[in-house]
């Protein structure tokens, strides 16, 4: 996988409703690399999350991708064909079934794997036909982890990726992330709680 080498934030400065997150922040991420961005409520996590995929704009800084092939991704529009993203918006479909959910998400990125496969991988292979507005917190969290493997990104952006899971939930995610990251991946994840993975923590402080 790994077609992307480094990622890299340099004096990233956030402003949301007039008021400032943060600022002058940098961090960087290396293939096969996993990082955590932790500190207290409000911090900026999600925020800093945000504006790496795209979905938000920075007041300053700069964000860089660095692929293999020698050349860099600077531009929001082209990160996010590379990004992966679990937030805390599930994009899952309710009135699909877990199934047609799985398959349209694979259709959607051009997924190469398994539908069946993925989904059995996640703990979700005995629900595929059940309507996704009845899944509980916890198995649509699941179905967002089938979809972050369908969507074959070399970076992915989790914003707390525990929550609502149980500790088999947890001890998965942990493991999807960490098998993502050792075939080539970066993980960049806003965390309150530890994945129990190497990780190199980058703290941030209210501005």
């Amino acid at each position: 996988m790994a077609v992307l080498s480094l990622v890299e934030v340099r004096n990233l400065t956030i402003e949301r409703g007039g008021r400032r997150i943060f600022r002058d922040i940098s961090f960087a991420a290396a293939t096969g690399q996993v990082l955590t961005l932790e500190g207290p409520n409000g911090a900026g996590k999600s925020s800093a999350l945000r504006v790496l995929a795209g979905f938000l704009p920075q007041a300053a800084g700069d964000i860089r991708m660095q692929m293999t092939a020698g050349y860099d991704v600077i531009d929001a529009e082209e990160r996010g064909k590379l990004i992966g993203w679990v937030g805390h918006n599930d994009g899952v479909k309710a009135q699909l079934s877990v199934l047609e959910n799985a398959r349209f998400f694979a259709a959607l990125y051009g997924a190469r794997v398994d539908v069946m496969e993925v989904l059995n991988h996640v703990g979700l292979k005995r629900l595929i036909d059940l309507p996704a507005q009845y899944l509980s917190a916890g198995q649509r969290k699941r179905l967002g982890l089938a979809r972050l493997i369908l969507s074959d990104r070399p970076l992915w952006l989790l914003d707390e990726p525990l929550s609502s899971l149980d500790a088999a939930g947890r001890r998965l995610a942990a493991e999807l992330i960490g098998e993502h990251c050792d075939n080539g991946g970066i993980a960049i994840v806003a965390t309150h709680e530890t994945l129990g993975l190497d990780a190199t923590r980058f703290f941030l402080g209210t501005a």
